[in-house]
């Protein structure tokens, strides 16, 4: 089976299907492995700090278990790459934690015909599916809703947040993660993965006659909450599969070929606004190298858009803090973001006559708020336009300040 993801949902799901003595088991992450995922990604380790996090899973696993095969992924989970990866197993886990990834994830399962077990965990909540299961060809009614049935329109952006940034209290995830090898094992067992003891779905989209455990499945949906009252499960019934569903429907055009070929955008569908590495020109651009030498001693204004757990973790020396959540809520809401009484970049960018520098995690983010000061007249002596610090706290803690405890 494939876990696309090898944080905090990968690392418990993963160590209790290698206890468990899964034949294959593949690991897909094209991240690496920082100090702030410890917490809660805990099959990884300080020794492996900058490994790449399928390896590292896999290293752990292996420490585990040494019977299984282990496949190692180090990339992101693409449309170009979707398709030849999950073909090769039987059962997926998604284990991400952005909505493009499980839109992605769920269509490739429906191409495909694989069962695939869906968890997400932010903050203190969890909830759990098991989605395309029995996994039957698209227009068929018998077979198991997919994640476009469930929600067939992503959140807005402003409303999305990774674990890295809106927080996650690791037990949460922990929770979430051993609930999906759970899952996973009775998926097996119950012989509705592809692959089992020789019962292929048939051509027709029916299967060999099975055991106890192949009477017909009610979709779920498993809520966890583990709030000051007390943790506490809840069972939501959903609706089956969805007639006019773009991936699984009846009029459905997805398949393997058009998956591959790049037919849906994730990002675009999603509402990303992901820039690209020149979304400002050069001249409203600083490294962070070049800030620190021709600016450190210079009036200027530090905005940090990231949020305010990552502010308070560590930050530049009189950098101010307005999440980049908030900012998008505020242009969301349709409010004026030079309004000083009623949003918080107006009341921060107040009077500012000195440069603005905008910095995030990464240098994504700081370049979408630059171009919103400038474009929405937010900052009125042209020459002190809003620039990004390139690279954003990940480079200033590589080339500035390599004793800055978070990024």
């Amino acid at each position: 089976m494939l876990l696309v993801g090898a944080g905090g949902l990968g690392c418990p799901a993963a160590a209790y299907l290698a206890g468990a003595g899964v034949g294959t088991l593949g690991v897909m992450d094209g991240d690496v492995v920082e100090a702030s995922n410890l917490h809660r990604q805990i099959g990884h380790a300080t020794a492996r700090l900058g490994a790449g996090k399928a390896d590292s899973l896999i290293t752990h696993l292996r420490g585990l278990n040494p019977l299984p095969t282990y496949v190692a992924h180090p990339t992101a989970l693409a449309p170009d790459n979707a398709v030849a990866v999950v073909r090769r197993y039987d059962l997926v886990l998604d284990c991400t934690d952005n909505p493009a990834s499980r839109y992605l994830v769920s269509d490739a399962c429906v191409a495909l015909r694989r069962p695939l077990v869906s968890a997400s965990a932010l903050r203190s909540d969890g909830q759990l599916m098991v989605l395309n299961c029995p996994a039957a060809p698209r227009g068929d009614v018998a077979g198991g809703p997919c994640y476009r049935c469930v929600f067939p329109k992503p959140p807005p952006p402003e409303a999305v947040v990774s674990c890295g940034e809106g927080g996650i209290l690791g037990p949460v995830v922990g929770v979430m993660g051993v609930l999906q090898a759970l899952e996973a094992i009775r998926v097996i067992v119950a012989g509705l993965a592809p692959v089992k003891n020789g019962r292929e779905p048939l051509a027709d989209g029916t299967r060999s006659k099975g055991g106890e455990g192949e009477e017909e499945q009610t979709p779920r949906m498993l809520l966890f909450s583990a709030s000051a009252a007390g943790p506490s499960f809840r069972t939501v019934r959903m609706r089956g599969r969805r007639k006019d569903c773009l991936a699984c429907g009846m009029g459905s055009a997805l398949t393997p070929e058009s998956l591959t070929a790049g037919s849906i955008d994730y990002v675009q569908f999603c509402g990303g606004n992901i820039p690209s590495v020149d979304l400002l020109p050069p001249e409203q651009r600083v490294s962070p190298a070049d800030f620190q030498r021709l600016y450190a001693d210079r009036p200027r204004l530090v905005l940090d858009v990231r949020e305010r757990e990552h502010f308070a973790m560590g930050s530049i020396d009189g950098a101010i803090n307005v999440p980049f959540s908030t900012i998008t809520r505020e242009a969301a809401c349709g409010m004026e973001l030079a309004d000083t009484e009623k949003s918080e970049l107006g009341r921060a960018l107040k009077d500012q006559t000195s440069p603005i520098f905008v910095v995030c995690r990464v240098g994504n983010d700081s370049q979408i708020v630059a171009e919103m000061i400038k474009n929405r007249g937010l900052h009125g002596d042209e020459a002190g336009w809003a620039r990004d610090i390139k690279g954003g706290m990940m480079a200033w803690k590589a080339e500035v300040d390599e004793t800055m405890p978070y990024a």
